[in-house]
């Protein structure tokens, strides 16, 4: 029996608190969230004890789900829901009924095709007014807005060609596409963004 060792990614330390200072105007009057891919679950537990108005539902790909269940037991909170098996692309998508769906540093990991359908999936999940958050770098007209997120792009890259750093307007695309229109793009520390937009 292998004992898995509790995940730790020291950029959720780091960028929790400028996200909850977007986040928890966002969140005031919603009552349920999908996270989509949850990692570690450090942002789960976070957000959740921070907002308990909220049932915090965590997900990701199966070999994720051990680390995120040992965050969630040493928080014990009791508005976070065990991670749901989603692959945004492959899975079947959990029949919830959700008022927003939050996800960190995911886009540029996701394949192009996955991104479609983490946009796709997201449109048909959320009524009318739901909200879709995601955080992470973005590039503008095709440019980077920081030499740093170009050393990152090309650090991705050459772990795998089919990551990068996305471009805002072809998010923008496939969240129209999905019947999503831009609430508002907010600057955030260390060259980031998060990007909210509502269900019409």
């Amino acid at each position: 029996m292998t004992m898995t060792t509790k995940p730790y990614a020291e950029s959720c330390d780091q960028n929790r608190e400028p996200i909850l200072s977007v986040i928890r105007p966002l969140f005031d009057d919603r009552q349920r969230v999908l996270e989509i891919g949850s990692g570690t679950g450090q942002h789960a537990v976070y957000f959740a004890a921070a907002l308990p108005h909220l049932t915090w539902y965590t997900s990701d790909c199966a070999e994720y789900h051990a680390g995120i269940r040992l965050w969630l037991e040493e928080a014990a909170l009791p508005n976070v829901r065990a991670p749901l098996p989603l692959d945004v692309a492959r899975s079947e998508w959990p029949a919830l009924d959700v008022d927003a769906v939050f996800s960190a540093n995911t886009a540029h990991i996701m394949h192009w095709p996955e991104v479609e359908a983490m946009f796709a999936g997201v449109g048909r999940l959320l009524q009318t007014g739901g909200l879709f958050v995601l955080y992470g770098p973005f590039n503008y007209q095709g440019r980077f807005t920081s030499d740093s997120n170009a050393r990152f792009d090309g650090w991705l890259k050459g772990r795998d060609p089919g990551m990068g750093v996305r471009d805002f307007e072809a998010l923008e695309r496939l969240a129209v596409a999905a019947g999503m229109a831009l609430l508002n793009d907010y600057p955030m520390p260390a060259n980031n963004r998060i990007l909210c937009w509502r269900r019409r």
